[in-house]
């Protein structure tokens, strides 16, 4: 069987990416670390990592939901097939940066577009021992 979910997208893609994205979140760390210390001199510190971390490119993928099927399955899909999902009309969808969770959402229509939809955030994801 396969399991058709964002960790079976994301895997093997660009682990540079998510090296450069922790050493900056260890940077960040640091930072704020230091910020606690000695908050007058770790202005200009904290600037400087921001400006770091702002320019690393993320991906970001929308999660509507995921299936398993096996591989003989999977090879007779064709046009105009369609795939059930695991989560229902209604149900939150998952924001995913990088392989992981940080928020789930409500899909909705651009107010200036309503040819195109995108995410409105409902929930932040909290991640323990960060």
């Amino acid at each position: 069987m396969t399991k058709a979910n964002a960790e079976a997208l994301n895997h093997g893609q660009n682990p540079g990416q998510d090296e450069q994205l922790d050493r900056a979140i260890e940077e960040l760390r640091g930072v704020l670390q230091q910020e606690e210390q000695e908050p007058q001199a770790a202005s200009s510190t904290a600037a400087a990592a921001s400006s770091v971390i702002m320019d690393i490119p993320v991906e970001v993928q929308i999660v509507l939901g995921s299936t398993e099927m096996s591989v003989s399955e999977l090879m007779t899909l064709q046009k105009g097939s369609t795939v059930a999902l695991d989560r229902r009309i209604g149900e939150p969808i998952d924001l995913v940066v990088n392989g992981r969770r940080i928020a789930r959402g409500e899909i909705t229509v651009l107010e200036n577009d309503s040819s195109r939809f995108a995410i409105r955030l409902t929930e932040i994801v909290t991640t323990k021992g960060s």
